[in-house]
């Protein structure tokens, strides 16, 4: 989900909470990260419901052979839209990080991570 920030130096919140004490977080650090964690999962949780109830309806005009060129297309579209908003959700909360952390925190995370 969120290849293109790990790469590029934008740690994600369970990583940076699997790795606290080796990057050295403070208490605050800490419970700034775990917030951020939650709030992404709660948001990712219902984001995914989407994105299974999309495929569910993707899969059910083949199961019931209401498929057609049209209504493929824009149920398609719906489940591809719906796994980009969760996409973005992780992204965005890479973003949040990169505040959260200094920049030797996060050189120590990239290190770490094998980046």
């Amino acid at each position: 989900m969120a290849m293109p920030a790990e790469l590029n130096g934008y740690p994600g919140p369970l990583h940076v909470l699997e790795l606290a004490p080796k990057i050295k977080l403070s208490d605050d650090q800490v419970a700034l990260t775990k917030k951020l964690y939650s709030e992404m999962q709660a948001e990712a949780k219902a984001a995914g419901e989407k994105v299974i109830e999309a495929e569910r309806e993707l899969d059910s005009l083949f199961a019931h052979k209401k498929a057609s060129a049209e209504t493929v297309a824009v149920a398609v579209s719906r489940a591809a839209n719906e796994q980009g908003k969760l996409r973005e959700i992780h992204l965005r909360y890479h973003l949040r990080m990169i505040d959260a952390l200094t920049p030797e925190q996060i050189a120590s995370y990239n290190k770490l991570r094998g980046y």
